[in-house]
């Protein structure tokens, strides 16, 4: 369904610059595209790598950049009012898959951390390549025999992740464990895996070569250097997402088709994330902002990020044209429900349908529904993972939130809900969300489908709230204090809560 919403705040005759126009993997989505001084989609759709969706598409005119390079460019901020640029010395140059040359703001350098730049390129190389052939071409130099070349996982990684991946379906399950054993590459081997285990990769027909290369560069983009919004997190919601897929209700209803789509969407749902939320992206007159409308700004990014790589590895190119485009739409239907502004919405259909007890999953309407909250409740589990787990995931989350709060500071802007490090703690801002967001989802959830996993959920929901509770006023220098930010966090619960929210889907 096209979106058609105003934009009361942001012009919407910047024009798409010339060089993102000219790169390899434009997306034309052509009824919006004039409004950015676009060419005619059918000029787009000649170039190399071009995708060209009909008229009837309204929602947007989206630019993949795919050209890798090795260059390390030094940007420095350049700050006007409502704008907000990084350039290099020389200007824009090619960069990385993932990067962010056209938009308002350069993304790689929010999150820098202090590596030496001769690392970087061979890291990500190696990452490009299959791990089975980097083994292979050792192995022949050193003389050593030929191994069986059909394993998923990797002979170095075998051992430990091999056993860690027997038990992907605990919810226990330690995500930054198996990425230390899997060499940072948890994505792809687990979500591998994951097709392997459910039989889908057979069943469709997909390709290995294609499926693995789909998933190497759904990984690569990812951006590392976020704390928080990175491939760890996708494969912790993969993972999570596969614990619901098992539950009695789901298991016996879904088809393989809804399962591909639900593991799909875990793995891309939060595809390119720049580690900022969406107010930061309008208040700073961002592209994304206006090509969205103001509306699911990341949503819909990470939507058609993960349509282009679809596209681009034709991973679906064996299946009818009309089922490839159908997964593609209900695939953006999935990860546009992972949107924070509409959980009340979202929640209260849920609720309604429980009330009634009218939900049927031999329905593909209310199978795909059903989808959706799962996905929603595997984006925002956190915090009802084992202590462990969780406290790793608030301090992660939070770090990114502070550090969106110091950009906003240096550049003189209005510091976003949660995103200010002097008025916050870790504590409160996981009271605030989990009692205003998380509460009340995953108690809908154990309505529907009321299991030992989520009772397991709620239980460890309830420690980790009183947890952060204790640590509270510690952490704030005084009880007084952590009382005061407990009740700051109370008297905002929609603004504040959602904008965290929209930071962690």
């Amino acid at each position: 369904m096209a979106l058609c919403y105003q934009l009361p705040v942001l012009p919407l005759d910047r024009p798409v610059p010339k060089h993102v126009l000219s790169r390899r993997g434009a997306i034309s989505f052509s009824s919006s595209s004039s409004l950015f001084g676009a060419p005619d989609p059918r000029q787009l759709s000649q170039r190399r790598g071009a995708i060209s969706y009909d008229s009837s598409d309204q929602t947007a005119l989206y630019i993949r950049m795919l050209a890798v390079t090795n260059k390390t460019i030094k940007p420095s901020f350049v700050f006007t009012p409502g704008d907000v640029r990084v350039r290099s010395q020389v200007g824009f140059e090619p960069e990385r898959r993932g990067s962010h040359p056209y938009l308002g703001v350069d993304f790689r350098t929010l999150h820098s951390r202090a590596e030496s730049a001769g690392t970087i390129p061979a890291r990500r190389i190696r990452r490009l390549f299959s791990f089975q052939r980097h083994l292979l071409s050792s192995r022949l130099l050193r003389g050593a025999p030929q191994l069986n070349p059909l394993h998923i996982l990797d002979e170095d990684y075998c051992g430990q992740a091999k056993c860690m991946l027997e038990k992907v379906g605990s919810w226990n399950f330690d995500i930054f464990l198996f990425d230390r054993l899997t060499n940072g590459n948890s994505l792809v081997f687990l979500t591998f895996n994951l097709l392997n285990q459910y039989g889908l990769i057979e069943l469709f027909q997909l390709d290995m070569v294609k499926l693995r290369r789909f998933l190497v560069l759904v990984q690569e983009d990812y951006h590392n250097q976020n704390p928080y919004h990175n491939a760890v997190h996708a494969a912790d919601v993969t993972q999570a997402m596969h614990c619901y897929l098992k539950e009695p209700k789901l298991a016996e209803s879904l088809t393989s088709f809804d399962i591909l789509l639900g593991l799909l969407a875990a793995a891309t749902h939060d595809l390119d994330h720049p580690g900022v939320n969406q107010p930061f992206l309008i208040k700073t007159n961002h592209y994304l902002a206006a090509l969205y409308r103001n509306t699911s700004v990341l949503e819909n990014h990470h939507w058609r990020s993960a349509v282009g790589l679809l596209r681009e590895t034709e991973l679906f190119s064996n299946l009818p044209a009309e089922d490839s485009l159908s997964i593609e739409r209900q695939l953006g239907s999935l990860i546009l429900a992972t949107d924070i502004s509409r959980q009340n919405e979202y929640l209260s259909r849920f609720r309604t349908h429980l009330d009634e007890n009218d939900l049927s999953l031999g329905n593909a309407s209310h199978r795909h529904f059903v989808l959706q909250m799962a996905l929603k409740c595997a984006d925002i589990c956190n915090p009802c993972r084992p202590w462990e787990l969780s406290k790793q995931w608030s301090e992660k989350v939070t770090e990114e939130f502070f550090h969106q709060g110091d950009i906003e500071k240096k550049h003189k802007l209005e510091i976003s809900p949660l995103c200010d490090s002097e008025a916050n703690t870790i504590a409160s801002v996981q009271i605030g969300f989990m009692t205003y967001v998380v509460e009340p989802l995953f108690a809908e959830w154990a309505r529907f489908s009321d299991t030992r996993l989520s009772q397991t959920m709620l239980g460890h929901l309830g420690l980790n709230k009183a947890s952060w509770s204790a640590m509270e006023p510690e952490a704030s220098g005084s009880s007084e204090e952590g009382e005061s930010e407990t009740g700051r966090a109370t008297e905002e619960p929609s603004s504040r809560v959602l904008s965290q929210g929209s930071q962690e889907s």
